[in-house]
Formats: C-alpha cells, sequence, structure tokens
C-alpha cells in the first residue's frame, strides 16, 4: 500500500509501531487519534506469520509492505 502524502521522517520510523506513538506529537493526546492502528496492524500480521515493511520519503509519500508465507509452508515446530 502506497500514498503520495508528505511522508515520516527517517527519525520517526523505528517508533511508528509503538503503542500511543503519533508523530506529530511523540505520544498521541488527540482524540481522533489513538496511536494504536500500526501497533495492532503489526501485531496481526506478525500473528500470520507476515512481515511488514515500511518505506518513506519526504515529500513524496509512505509505502507499506506486507509479506505473508504460502499456504501450507509455514512450519511449526511441535513438542510431545
Amino acid at each position: 500500500m502506497s500514498d503520495t502524502g508528505e511522508g515520516i521522517p527517517q527519525e520517526a520510523l523505528p517508533h511508528i509501531w509503538e503503542r500511543f506513538y503519533t508523530r506529530r506529537s511523540g505520544r498521541t493526546t488527540d482524540r481522533n487519534q489513538s496511536g494504536l492502528g500500526l501497533t495492532i496492524t503489526r501485531y496481526l500480521v506478525e500473528l500470520m506469520h507476515g512481515r511488514i515493511h515500511v518505506e518513506s520519503v519526504i515529500g513524496e509519500g509512505t509505502t507499506f509492505t506486507l509479506r505473508f508465507p504460502l499456504l501450507g509452508t509455514h512450519t511449526t515446530q511441535k513438542s510431545f
């Protein structure tokens, strides 16, 4: 998924996965933003054994890439 918005500064990228983080305030106090969207998204992607990656350029936009294993290719370790 890509957009052509304002982009995310490189120094903010490591923090976008943190609960309650918003780029504008560091920690959200805005009632319209929970700061949970990307945290929840990352959790769900990882729960399905996937990966999420972000690239962003100021003034050009942001791209999120999600990758999931092919059905039946994920192996789990079983203990008996």
